[in-house]
């Protein structure tokens, strides 16, 4: 009974923060969505295209279950080009590849039971089960959701968590220009008290 619900409990999680990830290209410009937005190069469109192709692969080729569409080698993952779109990738080929991927890996957490045995080559300890690959698939894409709010405020100021939660944010930017503000307040009010170093070099 804990298994199943594990499992379930896992997998709607997994479910909602997907849909979160697309939540984050919504109403922004072809150029907004792809481009740098950190000195990494971080973009909303390549942290999608990065998720569909780790993704395909950990419910695919982990479980002897290979992603029916063709995929970049996973060595090729090392010169980042999993995580931006080129110029000839269009928005709707990536989030509709994304979709697909979901469907591949949903039905295989539907086949196979919580404890069934994977296997990851480029792990340290290779041999898994399909829980630590729901947990691990869980955790990389809420992270990279992370990002997404953070690369979407600064595009348009936009946040939020999830597109039903959406209406419960403030939207006044007045309300946040006094957050802010607040906050800073007390950023600086700490650096000048006795025993800490102040402002970084060119900072006042």
């Amino acid at each position: 009974m804990i298994d199943e619900f594990a499992k379930e409990y896992l997998h709607r999680d997994l479910r909602q923060i997907r849909e979160t990830m697309l939540w984050k290209l919504d109403g922004l410009a072809e150029y907004d969505v792809r481009r740098p937005l950190t000195l990494t190069g971080t973009n909303l469109l390549g942290l999608v295209k990065h998720l569909s192709t780790s993704e395909s692969r950990y419910f695919g080729e982990v479980f002897d279950r290979p992603f029916p569409e063709p995929l970049p080698r996973w060595d090729a993952a090392q010169d980042d080009t999993d995580m931006w779109a080129s110029e000839h990738e269009t928005r709707e080929e990536i989030t509709d590849r994304y979709r697909r991927v979901w469907e591949h890996s949903d039905a295989t957490i539907r086949a196979l039971a919580i404890d069934s045995p994977g296997h990851v080559p480029w792990w340290p300890r290779p041999n898994v089960k399909l829980f630590n690959i729901l947990v691990h698939v869980l955790t990389e894409t809420s992270r990279h959701a992370g990002h997404a709010d953070i690369l979407r405020e600064q595009l348009d100021g936009s946040t939020g968590a999830a597109a039903e939660y959406a209406h419960l944010e403030p939207t006044d930017k007045a309300f946040w220009a006094a957050r802010r503000a607040t906050i800073e307040r007390a950023a600086r009010a700490a650096v000048t008290r006795p025993g800490h170093d102040g402002f970084p070099d060119g900072q006042v």
